[in-house]
């Protein structure tokens, strides 16, 4: 069974369209854009980054973009896995991310990044994967839904007040 999760919206069974608006962000993409194709800038807004203070960061293939990747490990509460990019472009990111502690799990993920009317950034994230029996029965005894919307709303809150900050100061790494 596949399960879709939405920032601003719940894990999904099948497709249904979010009920909630996206997240917006004043910047406009070119200050969004920078901070989802660099891993080690994901260290400014990723909502898990703060679970394990002596988390340990592995970066390896090209700095950004297509290619590169991020592993992590720490403690019970961060757990282990890895992130390949996919896709990084003007609609923002495509990733493979593959758990392998407390659980294993491969999910594909992205963050897309619309312009607005306003000049700002429309932010959505999005994860989908396939569910073994453990993850079904997990599903149904915890509220992941809840838990993972808020995680990634939490999230795309913090890219685009980073995003904003970056424009104020007149920074990008575009």
């Amino acid at each position: 069974m596949s399960r879709v999760a939405h920032g601003t919206a719940r894990i999904l069974r099948g497709c249904r369209p979010s009920p909630s608006p996206a997240p917006r962000a004043a910047a406009p993409a070119e200050h969004v854009l920078p901070l989802l194709h660099d891993f080690r800038q994901w260290v400014r807004w990723f909502p898990w980054e703060g679970l394990d203070p002596d988390l340990q960061h592995t970066y390896t293939g090209p700095e950004t973009g297509a290619g590169s990747s991020y592993a992590w490990s720490g403690n019970k509460k961060a757990g282990a896995g890895r992130m390949m990019m996919l896709r990084a472009d003007e609609r923002g990111c495509a990733l493979e991310l593959a758990f392998t502690k407390p659980f294993t799990a491969t999910n594909e993920v992205t963050i897309d990044v619309t312009l607005v009317p306003d000049g700002g950034s429309a932010l959505a994230w999005t994860m989908t994967g396939e569910q073994g029996l453990f993850g079904r029965l997990f599903y149904r005894l915890f509220p992941m839904e809840k838990m993972l919307a808020k995680d990634f709303d939490k999230g795309l809150a913090q890219l685009g007040a980073e995003a904003e900050a970056d424009a104020a100061a007149g920074t990008s790494e575009a």
